[in-house]
């Protein structure tokens, strides 16, 4: 019993390694591959896919004959040394794959191609590792609980590597310090299990060894095969759901790296127990797969009541996130609405495993055999339940459908469980085979009745986010619609004022304020370089910055990178009227992409690039405000090149700003910033950079906007309150040199840290802006050598950058 005991604890140690290790292998290898939903997909289908086949392979490959214990330690120090490689050998690997990368079917190919190489060899192995020590115990019902009990073990060690990762390890550190965290972890357990094996037996392998025959085939019970339909449907509906509940629980909370490591730790926590509990029922019951079949029923009202729960109850909850004075309350608050909400399906599909195990169970079965088949049958269905509820059902037929249809899942798994091989028709009685067979038809109308109740996703949840209780019924949601990437909206305002809104909150709008910041940062990018002929927009939001790019006469080519393709769509209909039709322009082309990956794969170059991203709180944004990425967009620059890059000041903080402008900085030692107030108060930033030390030519710019060819340039700039261009560079905000004091302290942003998307997370519901810039302003000095052009127009801008030195106030 000790034994178990320990044994129990060197799987908390794995799965906090395994979670970890997670975590920080999809950062990376997103940072190679791209975090578009086919490389999202390719990578998670490549680690589940890992995983289901080393639970299949070690019973087949490894003997009965060696010790249980001693095979777990060596398949622990194998991820240990294998994480390692990883972790060293990635910038090897993104090198090859820039070299190689292609698009279509080619370029998929080569994905799928670089996630196996990086993730196949340790996930086979952590999918070993429970086969592996499975055959210490007898496949009898008390030995066979401790399967759960160890599969408990692990999760709740997952959940504690999630937490730690998430909210500390990459937060405080990096990616190399929480690597050589879970590898220390796996060196523990690996040593703990080498020496217990050789101070303990073997176990019921020896036992196992010493049977003749095939031991796959040892009493097979009749009717197997439909447990193992039933788990594999329960794990389908288990990731799937996870994928769809994350979804919309982030844009409750916010789609911050807080938030996804805050559900993925309450569903964990809610398997873990559900596994214990299964793990204790199991070895009592004498049909473990009628216990199997109320679960999965019991699965139809959880889904049910979180699919209520998720849409129609919790974002009407009265609660004011602005109220928070920290964000850690605010996190404290959404864990308690994630355990309310996730809690009881997670827990009904925690019990399915030990009670699917107890099931198909059999006295002289290898309980590697019986470990690896019933996680393979789960595993496969938690692929195809994840895939296609991120790849395909949301995206085709709405969360709503697909949370009925994994309702009719769970029934069906609930029937064949129930219905086949469990009633012994032999020996029950007439009456008692109409009450099963009635209970079964209750059973099926009842999840049919709880189906119909699943509620849309409402429009004011995709648009608002954790505001919508305030701001339910103030404004028209004229379009909704749930896209592969993210979910959109557009709403309009009594006012008529238009607002795209993505990630929960309002991205873009046709608000004054918003208006010039966007067509500030396209203009800003095309009249400071003498020719800009080819240009990259990153992120097309509601088109207003790709807009202004595409009316400049000297622009040829302009290339929007857009991720999700309901993007461009939505901005087509309802802003064309303020981005000038941009999308349907013919010299503008449309890629859908992740714009770190565009950018690294493309082959050509171009003469200015700006960037409008998500905030950089939404995770995966910061991979676009990282040192690295910065000097890829150099590499890909002509000479004379300029870069533009939007900074918000709301909903920040002053840690996540300093570390978005000292990185740029960094990168651009002769960048600027411009500054964009709302009613005297600083609200958002322009970033600029060159390579070379920038001149802005006042004459040229200013002749230019005179012109006939550019009056649809100067309209647009009149529109927004810049009639000159000295009203335009007006709102000069210092430079790296006039900064630097200011950024000293400046946490940079890179590859191995995503440091911004930590700090940034902290700040979401912020509303600091007006002091973050006073505060930057005052290091400001009036540029001496910046502009070039007549005296007066150089006078004119140095007078009216000094007339807005207050502006930030």
């Amino acid at each position: 019993m000790a034994l178990r005991f320990v044994l129990l604890l060197l799987f908390v140690g794995s799965g906090c390694a395994a979670l970890i290790y997670e975590i920080v292998w999809f950062q990376l290898l997103q940072l190679v591959i791209g975090s578009s939903v086919v490389s999202l997909g390719v990578l998670l289908g490549t680690f589940m896919g890992g995983m289901c086949l080393g639970s299949l392979l070690l019973p087949r490959l490894i003997s009965p004959r060696h010790h249980p214990l001693r095979v777990y330690g060596a398949l622990e120090a194998g991820i240990g040394a294998i994480g390692l490689l990883i972790l060293w050998g990635m910038p090897f690997v993104g090198r090859v794959y820039i070299a190689w990368a292609g698009s279509g079917g080619s370029g998929l190919f080569i994905r799928g191609l670089i996630a196996a190489i990086c993730l196949l060899p340790p996930t086979l192995l952590m999918g070993a590792t429970l086969p592996a020590v499975a055959r210490w115990v007898e496949t009898t019902p008390k030995g066979v609980s401790w399967l759960g009990f160890f599969y408990g073990g692990n999760i709740a060690g997952a959940v504690v590597g999630c937490l730690s990762a998430g909210f500390y390890l990459l937060r405080v550190y990096d990616i190399a310090v929480a690597t050589y965290v879970a590898v220390a972890l796996n060196v523990l357990v690996a040593g703990l299990g080498l020496i217990l094996a050789r101070q303990m037996p073997s176990g019921a392998s020896t036992q196992i060894a010493a049977q003749p025959g095939d031991v796959k085939a040892v009493n097979a019970a009749a009717g197997s095969w439909a447990i193992y339909v039933a788990i594999a449907l329960s794990g389908m509906t288990a990731l799937a759901s996870e994928v769809i509940w994350t979804r919309i629980l982030s844009l409750l909370f916010g789609a911050t790296v807080y938030t996804f490591s805050l559900i993925l730790a309450v569903f964990l926590l809610g398997l873990g127990i559900g596994s214990s509990v299964g793990a204790v029922v199991a070895r009592e019951l004498k049909r473990p797969r009628i216990a199997l079949g109320l679960c999965q029923i019991g699965l139809c009202a959880a889904i049910a009541w979180t699919a209520y729960g998720i849409s129609k109850s919790l974002p009407f909850w009265p609660i004011n996130p602005s109220m928070a004075t920290s964000a850690w309350y605010t996190m404290q608050l959404d864990f308690v609405l994630a355990l309310w909400a996730i809690l009881p399906g997670a827990i009904l599909w925690g019990a399915s495993f030990p009670l699917a195990l107890a099931s198909v169970a059999a006295p002289g079965q290898d309980p590697a055999r019986l470990v690896g088949g019933v996680y393979a049958a789960n595993t496969v269905g938690a692929i195809v339940g994840s895939l296609g509820a991120s790849l395909v059902l949301v995206a085709w037929i709405g969360s709503q459908h697909a949370q009925q249809a994994l309702i009719v899942t769970s029934l069906i798994a609930a029937l064949l469980v129930l219905a086949w091989g469990v009633i012994d028709q032999e020996t029950m009685s007439n009456g008692a085979q109409w009450a099963t067979t009635g209970g079964l038809v209750a059973a099926a109308g009842l999840s049919v009745v709880l189906a119909r109740t699943v509620p849309a996703v409402p429009g004011v949840l995709i648009a608002y986010g954790r505001y919508t209780a305030t701001r339910s019924g103030q404004d028209q949601i004229i379009y909704q619609d749930e896209g592969m990437m993210a979910s959109v909206a557009v709403s309009r305002m009594p006012n008529g004022v238009l607002n795209y809104h993505n990630a929960g909150k309002i991205q873009a709008s046709s608000q004054p304020e918003d208006m010039r910041l966007q067509r500030m940062l396209g203009h800003l990018t095309t009249l400071v370089h003498p020719s800009a002929k080819r240009v990259v927009v990153i992120g097309c939001g509601a088109g207003v910055t790709a807009g202004a790019v595409s009316i400049d006469p000297v622009v040829e080519q302009e290339t929007i990178v857009e991720i999700e393709p309901l993007v461009p769509q939505v901005v087509s209909t309802y802003f064309s009227e303020h981005n000038f039709d941009v999308v349907r322009n013919p010299k503008v082309r449309v890629r859908i992409d992740d714009g770190r990956h565009y950018v690294a794969t493309s082959r050509e170059k171009f003469d200015a690039l700006t960037s409008d991203p998500l905030d950089p709180w939404v995770r995966g944004a910061a991979m676009l405000y990282t040192r690295e990425f910065f000097e890829d967009v150099k590499a890909h620059l002509n000479p004379g090149g300029v870069v533009t890059l939007f900074v918000q000041l709301y909903e920040s903080n002053t840690e996540a700003v300093k570390s978005e402008i000292g990185t740029f900085f960094e990168a651009f030692p002769n960048g600027m910033v411009f500054g964009n107030t709302y009613n005297g108060v600083g609200y958002d930033l322009v970033l600029f950079g060159q390579v070379e030390p920038t001149k802005i030519d006042l004459d040229m710019i200013e002749a230019r906007l005179k012109s006939p060819e550019y009056a649809r340039v100067a309209q647009s700039l009149s529109e927004i309150g810049f009639h000159s261009a000295v009203d335009l560079f007006s709102t000069y905000a210092g430079s790296a040199q006039d900064l630097a004091p200011w950024l000293k302290d400046a946490l940079i942003n890179r590859d191995r840290n995503l440091r911004l998307q930590y700090l940034a997370g902290l700040g979401s519901h912020l509303y600091q802006s007006g002091p973050i810039y006073a505060e930057m302003l005052a290091f400001r000095q009036l540029p001496q050598d910046l502009f070039v052009g007549s005296d007066d127009l150089k006078r004119a801008v140095l007078a009216g950058i000094e007339a807005a030195g207050g502006a930030g106030q």
